[in-house]
């Protein structure tokens, strides 16, 4: 007993006891820690596949090896969310430059976007492709997604998600024709002027919330005419210039005409 209570007071005993705590607690974290869902892994022949596609169709503005260049950023560590999003959407690779890159048409097909995803997210850690589940708009709850859309979204993309305009010729797009996973993928690597809204900002399942919320918004307006959904200021100043004007003139020609 004397000799374990010398052992405690030796000097390198608060060091050992540090290396013990973060030994456990990697260890721990590894375990119970969530990881990223996800299709399933990438082959060698896919990768190898999204290589050949990177140096034929994208080495010429971000480097061979993915580095970055002078107007294009580095891809190591984007992740395949990233890569998803901006060729499935045509934004890459550009058409011109411009204030931000414009979706078009994709130039890739869904097994090449796939390749090219692959092989960027090969060559650093980073946000991974959704999975079905995770962007299934069924299994959210739209209330809520209304309710984080409105304090999150709504000053750039509009009151239901149909854009607007920004500073300096740049624009929050109209997110009605992204699909549920470019929604997300851009939630999670926050292209263009969006800020990034990780897991720690917004979880996995409020970003399935907020998709169920958009999805709800393209069924049409109950109450008729959208008016263009500018958003509920917007709208409620229309009806009562427009509405009520029409409705003081059609009262003054009644009275104009009984007298």
């Amino acid at each position: 007993m004397k000799a374990i209570a010398a052992r405690r007071h030796h000097r390198l005993a608060p060091v050992a006891l540090l290396l013990l705590a973060l030994l456990v607690t990697g260890g721990l974290y590894a375990a119970l820690a969530p990881s990223a869902a996800s299709a399933s892994a990438p082959s060698e022949d896919d990768i190898a596949a999204g290589r050949a596609l990177f140096q034929a169709n994208c080495a010429t503005c971000h480097g061979p090896s993915a580095e970055g260049r002078e107007g294009a950023p580095s891809l190591i560590g984007v992740g395949a969310a990233a890569v998803d999003f901006q060729v499935s959407t045509g934004r890459m690779p550009m058409q011109m430059d411009g204030a931000q890159a414009m979706a078009k048409p994709p130039q890739f097909n869904a097994e090449e976007t796939s390749q090219l995803a692959a092989y960027v997210a090969s060559l650093g850690a980073g946000p991974a492709i959704p999975s079905a589940e995770q962007v299934d708009p069924s299994l959210g709850d739209a209330a809520n997604g209304g309710a984080l859309f409105r304090t999150n979204c709504a000053m750039c993309h509009g009151a239901i998600g149909k854009g607007g305009a920004l500073s300096e010729g740049k624009y929050a797009p109209n997110l009605g024709p992204s699909t549920p996973t470019q929604i997300y993928e851009a939630m999670q690597t926050g292209p263009q002027s969006m800020p990034v809204f990780n897991d720690a900002n917004l979880t996995p399942e409020e970003k399935r919330d907020i998709i169920a919320f958009l999805g709800e918004q393209d069924a049409g307006s109950p109450g008729g005419t959208d008016l263009g959904a500018i958003g509920p200021v917007g709208e409620g100043i229309w009806v009562w210039v427009v509405g009520m004007g029409l409705l003081i003139a059609c009262a003054v020609w009644i009275g104009a005409k009984s007298s």
